[in-house]
C-alpha cells in the first residue's frame, strides 16, 4: 500500500511538472502549422495540428467564426482554409479548439492580397502594375517573354491598408507579348508571388525610330546593362536600347526644331531629368527661335508625364526675387542632381567687352554660370564664368568664350568640376555644398596647373573634349577621371596645330583615363586609346563596371549625320568589345544598369 500511495504521488508531481492535462497532454506543446501564411485571393492553403483528441471535437474558425464566411474565408473540418473572393481588409485569424477545452486554443495569421492588375498607359512601352495589399510590403515586378520573366523592375514600399501602389514596367520591346507577375516580400520576410498577367507593347512610330546597328567583333561579353542615346536632330532624340540595339524606351520633345535634349539623367527616386532647350550660342543671335522652342529643365517619369519643372523666364525671375544679378540666355548642355536634391544648372549669356587682346573695338563674348537651385527650384548660390576666368584667353571658337558641357559633383570635397571646351580646361570650383566663395581651385589641360605623366605635353592633352566622369569612389585628393578628348585645336610640342603640322592622321581624338593627384598636381595616363578617327563635337566617356571603357564618337568620319559608340579594354592597344552605330549625331550615349536605379538587367 505504502508503495502504491508513492507512486501515485510521484505521477501528480511529474504532472504538474510538465503542466499534464486530465487527457494526458502537455498544452505547451500543441502547434498548429503553419503559423502564418500568405494567400492570393481564392487560394487554400492546409492548416494542420498536433493535437491529438477525437477530430470530431475540433472546431476551426476564422475571426471567430465557426467554418469562416465569404467575407473572411471559410475553412472545413480538415483545416483547409480558403481565402475569399474579395481583399479582407486586415489579415484574418485561422483558430483551432478542442471542445473538450475550449479555453485552449491555437490560431495562425492569414494575410490575403487581391492580385494586382496590369494597364497600358500613355508611353506604347510601358505598362502600369498596381496592387494593393492589407499590411506593408516591398514590391518588385518581374517581367519577361515567358514565365521564367528573367527581368525585375526596382523594389517600392506598399503602404498597407489597401493603399494602392503603382510600378510602372519599362525595358520590353516594341509589338512584344509580356509576361509579368508582382513580388511582394511580406513584413514576416516571407514572399508572395502574385498571378501571371500578360501585356503587348506598342511601338514607336516608323519614321521616328533610328537606325541602330551593333556588332561585337572580338566575341567578348559587355558590360550587362542597357545604352542610353541622346540623339541630336532625330524625331525621337531619347531612346534606350539593350545591348543588341533593341528600342526599349524613348522619348518625343513637344518644342520646336531648335530644341536640344541636353541631357537627360536616371534620378535616385527613379524619375529622369531632362533639359529642352535651343543651342548655347543661341544669346549670340539676334534672330528669333522657332515658335514653341522650350527652355527648360524638367523632371518626368517613365511615361514622361511631368513631375515638376523650371523655364528659363521662371529662372530670371526667381534670380531677381533672390537678389542675385543675373540674367540667363538659355539652360545648355548640362544639368547634375546632387544628393541633397538640389539641381546645379548650367547657364550661358553674354558681356561686352572693349579691345579685347587682338579683338580691337567691342565684343559680345558669350560665357557660362552654374546656378545651384534647392529643392523648391529657387536660385541659392551662382558662380559666374565673367567673374573668375580672363577673358583675353579665348584659345578655340570665340567669342563662345567658354562653352562649357559637363558639370561633375565631387562628393569627396562636395565641390564642383566643370568641363570648358573653348578653354581646353577642366576646372573645379570651390562650391562646398552651397558654401564655397566660388574660387578656382585649379585648372586641368594645357597651360593648366598640373604636370602631364606619361604623354606628350601640350599635344596629349585633350581638346575641345567632352562628357567627363570620375572613375574612382575617392573624387579629391587623388582619383580617376575619363576624358573623350574630341582633339579640334590640338597642339604639338612646336606649337603647330594638326593642319600647320600637315600630319594626314589629324585631327583624331582620344578617350582617356587620367589619375589626378592633387597633392603633387600631376595627371597620370592610366588609360589612353588614340583613334584614327575625328569626331569634331559630342560624346563623352566613362569607366563601366567590368573595368572596361566606353565613349562615344558624336559625330563618326565620313558623315554628318551618324554616331558610333565602343567599349574598349582598358589595355594597350584597346581592343573593341561591342559597337554600336546610329544614323544620328549622339551627343552623349552611355551604360545603365536599368531603367531603374540600383538595378542590374
Amino acid at each position: 500500500m505504502t508503495r502504491t500511495i508513492a507512486l501515485v504521488f510521484a505521477v501528480m508531481s511529474m504532472c504538474v511538472l510538465i503542466s499534464c492535462s486530465s487527457s494526458g497532454r502537455n498544452p505547451e506543446s500543441d502547434v498548429i502549422t503553419p503559423g502564418s501564411a500568405d494567400l492570393l485571393t481564392g487560394q487554400s492553403v492546409q492548416f494542420q495540428t498536433n493535437i491529438t483528441s477525437k477530430k470530431s471535437r475540433l472546431t476551426w474558425s476564422v475571426n471567430g467564426t465557426p467554418s469562416g464566411n465569404a467575407s473572411v474565408g471559410t475553412i472545413d473540418g480538415t483545416g483547409n482554409y480558403t481565402a475569399p473572393a474579395t481583399q479582407p481588409a486586415a489579415p484574418v485569424m485561422v483558430t483551432v479548439t478542442d471542445s473538450a477545452r475550449p479555453s485552449e486554443m491555437l490560431s495562425a495569421t492569414v494575410t490575403v492580397v487581391a492580385p494586382g492588375q496590369v494597364a497600358g498607359t500613355t508611353h506604347p512601352q510601358v505598362a502600369l502594375y498596381t496592387i494593393a495589399p492589407p499590411v506593408s510590403a516591398m514590391v518588385a515586378v518581374q517581367f519577361g517573354t515567358d514565365t521564367t520573366y528573367g527581368l525585375t523592375t526596382w523594389t517600392q514600399p506598399a503602404a498597407g491598408n489597401g493603399a494602392s501602389l503603382g510600378v510602372f514596367v519599362a525595358g520590353m520591346k516594341p509589338n512584344t507579348l509580356y509576361h509579368m507577375r508582382g513580388v511582394l516580400q511580406m513584413p514576416d520576410g516571407s514572399q508572395l508571388n502574385d498571378n501571371d498577367h500578360t501585356f503587348t507593347t506598342g511601338s514607336i512610330p516608323a519614321t521616328a525610330a533610328p537606325v541602330i546597328a551593333v556588332t561585337n567583333p572580338n566575341g567578348m561579353v559587355p558590360q550587362s546593362g542597357v545604352e542610353m542615346l541622346d540623339l541630336l536632330g532625330a524625331p525621337t532624340p531619347i531612346v534606350v536600347t539593350d545591348l543588341q540595339g533593341n528600342i526599349l524606351w524613348w522619348l518625343r520633345p513637344t518644342g520646336s526644331a531648335a530644341d536640344l535634349v541636353q541631357p537627360i539623367k536616371l534620378l535616385p527616386n527613379g524619375h529622369f531629368i531632362v533639359q529642352f532647350s535651343p543651342t548655347s550660342t543661341a544669346p549670340l543671335s539676334a534672330a528669333p527661335l522657332p515658335p514653341g522652342t522650350e527652355d527648360e529643365i524638367s523632371e518626368i517619369d517613365l511615361t514622361g508625364a511631368l513631375i515638376r519643372q523650371i523655364t528659363i523666364d521662371t529662372l530670371n525671375s526667381r534670380l531677381a526675387t533672390a537678389g542675385l544679378n543675373y540674367t540667363a540666355g538659355v539652360f545648355h548642355h548640362d544639368v547634375t542632381v546632387l544628393p541633397n536634391g538640389h539641381w546645379i544648372v548650367l547657364v550661358s549669356a553674354t558681356k561686352e567687352f572693349t579691345n579685347l587682346t587682338g579683338l580691337p573695338g567691342t565684343t559680345n563674348e558669350l560665357g557660362d554660370a552654374l546656378i545651384d537651385l534647392d529643392t523648391n527650384l529657387n536660385p541659392v548660390w551662382l558662380w559666374n564664368t565673367f567673374d573668375h576666368l580672363d577673358v583675353n584667353r579665348h584659345p578655340f571658337s570665340f567669342p563662345d568664350w567658354t562653352h562649357s558641357n559637363a558639370i561633375l559633383y565631387s562628393p569627396t570635397d562636395g565641390n564642383l568640376l566643370l568641363s570648358m571646351r573653348h578653354q581646353n580646361w577642366i576646372i573645379k570650383i570651390d562650391y562646398a555644398d552651397g558654401k564655397g566663395a566660388g574660387d578656382i581651385v585649379w585648372h586641368l589641360g594645357e597651360g593648366g596647373d598640373f604636370t602631364l605623366q606619361g604623354g606628350v605635353d601640350p599635344t596629349d592633352w585633350f581638346y575641345a573634349q567632352h562628357g567627363p566622369s570620375f572613375t574612382t569612389q575617392t573624387t579629391a585628393g587623388k582619383f580617376g577621371l575619363t576624358v573623350f578628348d574630341n582633339g579640334d585645336d590640338r597642339i604639338f610640342p612646336n606649337n603647330e596645330s594638326c593642319t600647320q603640322a600637315g600630319d594626314s592622321t589629324c585631327p583624331y581624338s582620344t578617350a582617356m583615363i587620367l589619375i589626378l593627384d592633387e597633392g603633387a598636381m600631376t595627371a597620370t595616363f592610366a588609360f589612353h586609346d588614340v583613334l584614327s578617327t575625328y569626331s569634331f563635337f559630342g560624346g563623352d566617356a566613362q569607366q563601366l563596371a567590368n573595368a572596361n571603357v566606353e565613349f562615344d564618337m558624336c559625330n563618326f568620319p565620313g558623315t554628318t549625320t551618324s554616331a558610333s559608340v565602343f567599349e574598349v579594354t582598358p589595355t594597350s592597344p584597346a581592343q573593341t568589345v561591342w559597337n554600336m552605330t546610329i544614323n544620328n549625331n549622339a551627343y552623349r550615349a552611355f551604360r545603365m544598369g536599368s531603367l531603374y536605379p540600383g538595378v542590374q538587367w
